[in-house]
């Protein structure tokens, strides 16, 4: 696929060898021409100097041939506009924007434009490595607001039905893997011993979760 890549810092020319070495086509927008030196010697894409939310720097790039879009910079603000013309000007089907600002990123998710919320991103990857497991979230989506965490519970709760879980913690059950698969359980499929129970939470309340699901349920 042919790809245009927005900023050529560490993350651009990363991400531009990568596809370069996967085989897709690539082309690097940045108004810094000594960025490009961060390039392999070998890097085989277009190298384009400008602002990557100019249209006719887009078009020099190719963008009006392009199946993707990363706006990678360090702005906020160019990364959103450049996105929103590769994909409203020019059509381009896959378009992501790098933004720093967590609160923004919750914005463009609902302007239609994916966005890679950096801060929360790499926040969640140090909590995974720092906590227990089980604790932090195996995953969250890209504005940081909801997480999926395998859920320690109380050994009490086996036989009890998932709905009660889910009404003292205040999460929702996402999916059980269960002696080694996945499955989808419905309110009233019961809590077994040894499920690995992976729930969806509310970012702010993960810890009242893994409290409420550590403490044995409450009888009535």
């Amino acid at each position: 696929m042919y790809v245009v890549i927005m900023g050529c810092g560490r993350v651009g020319a990363a991400l531009a060898a990568g596809l370069d070495r996967l085989g897709h086509e690539v082309a690097v927008i940045d108004r810094n021409r000594q960025a490009f030196r961060r390039l392999s010697p070998d890097f085989r894409g277009k190298q384009v100097v400008g602002e990557g939310y100019h249209r006719e720097v887009l078009v020099e790039a190719g963008v009006e041939g392009a199946q993707a879009f990363a706006a990678v910079s360090s702005g906020d603000n160019s990364n959103i506009i450049s996105a929103r013309v590769a994909r409203e000007t020019f059509g381009v089907d896959r378009v992501v924007a790098r933004i720093y600002d967590a609160k923004r990123a919750a914005v463009y998710e609902r302007l239609g434009i994916p966005t890679v919320a950096t801060v929360p991103w790499s926040t969640d990857r140090f909590l995974r490595m720092l906590l227990p497991d089980g604790v932090a979230s195996a995953w969250r989506e890209p504005t940081g607001t909801v997480a999926i965490l395998a859920l320690p519970v109380h050994e009490e709760w086996v036989g009890h039905p998932i709905r009660d879980l889910e009404a003292a913690t205040g999460s929702r059950v996402a999916f059980i893997v269960r002696f080694g698969t996945g499955i989808l359980p419905g309110p009233d499929t019961a809590v077994q011993a040894e499920d690995t129970i992976y729930v969806a939470a509310v970012s702010g309340t993960v810890s009242d979760v893994t409290a409420a699901a550590g403490a044995p349920p409450q009888e009535g």
